[in-house]
């Protein structure tokens, strides 16, 4: 009688968190498209054409000359305008426009789309108890995210033409921050009752997978500050660079530590073998993996992280040869954003422990 009494309330917690896992992976994924978008919007030079920030009324573009003349003589009073784009037409003006207003509408969106099905789920009491904490930290970083984007936006409209590539990296790690804690939550609940590694099979392998996660993590944000400089437009050679392993310029600025964050040719050289350690950390992972008895979900995943790992590399090779082209760049941002979610997918699949550890 026990089993019987017991048995649909667990059914209703299943159906719960497979009905949240599903919510938490469309919202990821709208996180996936909005760092991709932010990297056109960034390549495209389009950043600072919106010069206010209005979270509630700004969701609307110009709907009239006026209004347009109005937003273009916001923007002439700009640093980038005045010292890049002097003499740009207003339909120049609109077509970088878009890009911005585009990503701040996609975050709007998101935002939308995961307060109102949360506030809805706990009003009806179906997000378990143990899982509001996370859901409302999530909402909060969200809130946060938007206000890091304006302080962002801002280093570029006081007396320079470009962000400041630290308030850029911050912007991206935060976004995937808040990616990575959505995704990994949605996978744990997505898994079977019961599913794990087998005790002792995967220790070594959750230690390995963890220090690409960190790998992966530090290359994107180099990659970051890699965009935040144009350094990306500088050493179009590979393997070299412009003839030398290291340019003689790399180490200019004082104090010496200065240059990993602050010289284009230091902070593009770290970028490249940071890729090149990150894809033979992960290439490793899968290597060693193929000696252990792993479960089916974690073999597909380790397999496809490597896959994704040197497709990631090739598109960067391919990105610095080019010098960046629009397509092939966002391409690159997207990839390592795969390459993230690989290694959370893996780490999710080498967890010792059953679903009940969903709790922890």
């Amino acid at each position: 009688m026990t089993a019987v009494a017991t048995s649909p309330s667990i059914a209703d917690r299943r159906s719960d968190e497979r009905r949240i896992a599903i919510w938490l992976l469309v919202c990821a994924a709208m996180v996936f498209a909005m760092a991709v978008i932010g990297a056109i919007t960034r390549l495209t030079e389009s950043g600072l054409s919106i010069v206010e920030w209005q979270p509630l009324i700004g969701a609307l573009p110009p709907l009239t000359h006026s209004a347009w003349e109005e937003m273009f003589a916001l923007y002439k009073q700009t640093p980038e305008y005045l010292y890049k784009n002097t003499g740009m037409t207003l339909e120049a003006f609109k077509s970088i426009f878009f890009w911005e207003w585009l990503h701040r509408l996609w975050g709007r969106t998101i935002g939308i789309v995961f307060a109102l099905p949360f506030l809805w789920m706990l009003v009806r009491r179906q997000i378990p108890r143990y899982l509001v904490p996370r859901l409302f930290l999530f909402l909060v970083l969200g809130g946060l995210q938007g206000v890091v984007g304006w302080w962002m936006v801002k280093s570029g409209l006081v007396d320079r033409p470009s962000v400041s590539h630290y308030r850029l990296a911050t912007h991206l790690g935060l976004a995937l921050f808040i990616y990575v804690l959505m995704l990994r939550q949605a996978l744990m609940l997505l898994r079977p009752d019961g599913a794990g590694a087998a005790a002792g099979a995967a220790r070594g392998l959750r230690r390995h997978g963890r220090i690409a996660l960190a790998l992966i993590s530090i290359t994107i944000i180099w990659g970051a500050f890699v965009a935040g400089l144009d350094a990306g437009l500088a050493y179009n050679t590979f393997p070299d660079m412009d003839g030398h392993l290291l340019p003689p310029e790399a180490w200019s600025l004082a104090p010496a530590w200065l240059n990993a964050l602050d010289n284009t040719a230091l902070v593009q050289f770290i970028h490249r073998y940071l890729a090149l350690t990150t894809a033979a950390t992960v290439i490793s992972l899968w290597w060693f993996s193929r000696y252990r008895t792993l479960p089916q979900g974690a073999r597909l995943a380790l397999g496809t992280a490597a896959l994704a790992v040197c497709a990631q590399v090739g598109m960067g090779i391919g990105t610095l040869l080019l010098q960046v082209p629009v397509a092939l760049a966002s391409a690159h941002q997207a990839g390592a954003i795969t390459v993230l979610s690989c290694l959370v997918w893996v780490l999710v699949e080498l967890r010792e422990t059953p679903c009940a550890d969903r709790l922890r």
